[in-house]
């Protein structure tokens, strides 16, 4: 009897710690479980991470795409929106005050004169037609008196022409004639006033804009000479600077010379109209004397 509980005490001492052992196994099994999971939790969560970072490294890098372009914009729209004056001003300070400024003054005093030759020229344009018709009815109603009042009443050379003809009339055809070619000349010259500095300075300023060349190749070659060697930021840089004075030298002469020829052609028409308009006035005292 004894014999057997102690059997029955051994078996339920093995079966005791057989369960112990499971519950162990099966805890570790647990922990081991909740150990991957977490594992499992954390490396999704680090990919999830990662994806989100790539994100917004791919967001990032298609904004700084986008930028650029824009940055590359805004850089020529800034390029773009200096105006030609900005530019000819920089250009200008490049050149060196010197020569430049002469050049300035060339380009001042030879607008000043053109300005004030195409407003005369404008103001002495006659109106060659309508002034024969007032004299001829001035003649035809009141005689060379009331025809000399009309030309003093009239500005324009032509009406000053008239004038001088009209005085000499009691002297004969012959002097009318005369008088009226002397006085064209001198109308002429008025006409023509001011215009030899127009060509003065057309000629000048090309050779201001050449002499400033030379002397800025000269300095080029002093610093060379100074420097020891021959750097190409230093040659660039002095024949850049001499350059720029041949260049504005050139452009000035371009302006004036276009003003000129407008001088000029203008001085040719007014001429024309003067000649045409004397030879019909002599005709009309002609037919009044003849009367």
């Amino acid at each position: 009897m004894k014999r057997a509980l102690s059997i029955l005490a051994m078996l339920a001492i093995m079966f005791g710690s057989t369960n112990l052992m499971a519950q162990e196994d099966a805890a570790a099994d647990g922990a081991a479980t909740e150990e991957v999971a977490s594992n499992d939790s954390t490396m999704e969560a680090g990919n999830d991470t990662t994806e989100a970072a790539g994100d917004s490294t791919a967001v990032a890098e298609e904004a700084a795409e986008e930028e650029a372009p824009a940055e590359e914009a805004a850089a020529e729209e800034v390029v773009e929106d200096q105006t030609f004056h900005q530019i000819l001003k920089e250009k200008f300070i490049e050149g060196g005050a010197g020569f430049m400024g002469i050049v300035l003054i060339a380009l001042i005093l030879g607008l000043a004169i053109c300005i004030e030759r195409i407003i005369y020229l404008n103001m002495a344009t006659p109106n060659a037609k309508r002034l024969l018709a007032e004299i001829e009815n001035a003649l035809q109603s009141g005689g060379v008196e009331a025809a000399k009042e009309v030309c003093r009443n009239t500005r324009g050379p032509v009406a000053s022409i008239f004038y001088q003809g009209l005085e000499r009339h009691s002297e004969g055809i012959e002097m009318v004639e005369k008088s009226i070619v002397s006085y064209g000349s001198v109308q002429m010259g008025l006409l023509e006033r001011n215009v030899s500095w127009i060509s003065l300075f057309i000629a000048l300023a090309p050779m201001l804009g050449f002499m400033g060349t030379v002397i800025g190749m000269i300095d080029a070659f002093d610093a060379i000479e100074a420097a020891g060697d021959i750097s190409p930021s230093l040659v660039a840089g002095g024949i850049k600077v001499a350059l720029l004075t041949t260049v504005f030298g050139l452009i000035v002469a371009i302006i004036l010379q276009i003003f000129y020829n407008y001088i000029i052609a203008k001085v040719d028409s007014i001429v024309n109209s003067m000649e045409d308009a004397s030879i019909s006035l002599v005709d009309m005292l002609v037919r009044y004397e003849n009367k």
